[in-house]
């Protein structure tokens, strides 16, 4: 958890919401960078590593909720799947990260963004079963498995490979600070 005041960690977080409206707007611009790059992830990620649980959870919450008023993406019969998915990102991440005590800061982070990642796919993929039921049949977990791990794997790999990069520019510009 990073020291930081009260109206930062505010600033900080209505930053993050803003950017789940923002950066699927600009990727969406390359055709089928959007789907496969999960641009909302990245910053309910980076909230809840870098601000905490709480404040990763209600960018997880409200990031697909502007993004779906302000945007039309996601489309409003998906964001509650969206914001059940990424609020378990922000929070999962947040609280990971608190209990994480390496001697290397990035092991710190992977040990947090890996499974908040795996946790926030699996409970959307239920959030998904349960909400839409007509669909959950046996083509479900193909359909689960292929979407949420397959087709999403770039989007993975940007994540793995992007947050712990983000968070260690912003120590060392120090922006942020332990």
């Amino acid at each position: 958890m990073y020291k930081m005041s009260r109206t930062k960690r505010y600033v900080l977080t209505a930053m993050c919401i803003t950017l789940c409206a923002v950066l699927p707007l600009v990727l969406h611009a390359v055709p089928g960078a959007g789907s496969t790059l999960l641009p909302m992830h990245i910053p309910v990620l980076l909230c809840g590593l870098i601000v905490g649980w709480p404040f990763g959870l209600m960018a997880g919450i409200f990031g697909p909720l502007l993004s779906s008023f302000t945007t039309g993406m996601p489309l409003m019969a998906y964001a509650p799947i969206m914001m059940i998915e990424l609020a378990v990102y922000g929070m999962a991440a947040g609280m990971i990260i608190r209990i994480a005590h390496t001697k290397s800061q990035y092991a710190n982070i992977y040990i947090a963004l890996i499974p908040a990642m795996i946790l926030g796919r699996i409970i959307g993929g239920a959030a998904r079963a349960i909400l839409f039921v007509p669909e959950a049949h046996a083509t479900h977990l193909t359909w689960f498995v292929s979407s949420y791990f397959i087709t999403s794997a770039p989007g993975i790999i940007v994540q793995l490979v992007l947050i712990p990069v983000i968070i260690i520019a912003l120590e060392k510009a120090h922006l942020i600070r332990k």
